[in-house]
């Protein structure tokens, strides 16, 4: 693992913290999925944290109504506390545990409820500022990667003890 050295206008993920930080973003946020924009808000909430691409957490209030079908998967997460999983469904497309949140978010973390982050993976497109992000490597995080942040990322094989 060598960690790049972020250019003009970019954050490397290894100068984020651990635990991770939130912050409130007014990035233009879209999500599609099926030919429809489930999302589309400047509204987030950014987590980040070391050698993680953020993760872009939606207001409940800026997701197309009807997209999010209540999953039973449950994770824990030692910041956040519990994530509660949805399925995603637009376009007679349904992806399930799409998506997840925090109904009881852990102290410090208080701002996540009420919001929703999407895997990229499972979604046809998501945009940051009209940048197409790429998912995070693995099936566990659910980073997005834009020009914007260089790592190495977590995620991949061989990358889970980092």
């Amino acid at each position: 693992m060598r960690r790049v050295e972020p250019g003009p206008g970019q954050e490397s993920v290894w100068d984020y913290p651990r635990p991770p930080r939130l912050e409130p973003s007014d990035a233009h946020v879209v999500v599609e999925l099926e030919g429809v924009t489930i999302v589309d808000t400047t509204a987030s909430q950014r987590v980040l944290e070391t050698s993680h691409p953020p993760v872009f957490y939606i207001p409940r209030a800026d997701i197309a109504p009807g997209a999010l079908v209540s999953a039973e998967r449950r994770t824990w997460c030692e910041f956040k506390g519990v994530a509660t999983y949805f399925a995603v469904s637009a376009g007679g497309r349904t992806e399930p545990d799409a998506a997840w949140t925090y109904l009881e978010p852990l102290p410090g973390y208080e701002p996540l409820a009420g919001h929703v982050a999407f895997y990229a993976s499972r979604m046809d497109a998501c945009f940051v500022d009209d940048e197409r992000v790429e998912s995070q490597p693995g099936d566990f995080y659910g980073g997005w990667i834009t020009t914007r942040v260089v790592g190495p990322f977590k995620g991949s094989a061989g990358t889970y003890t980092w």
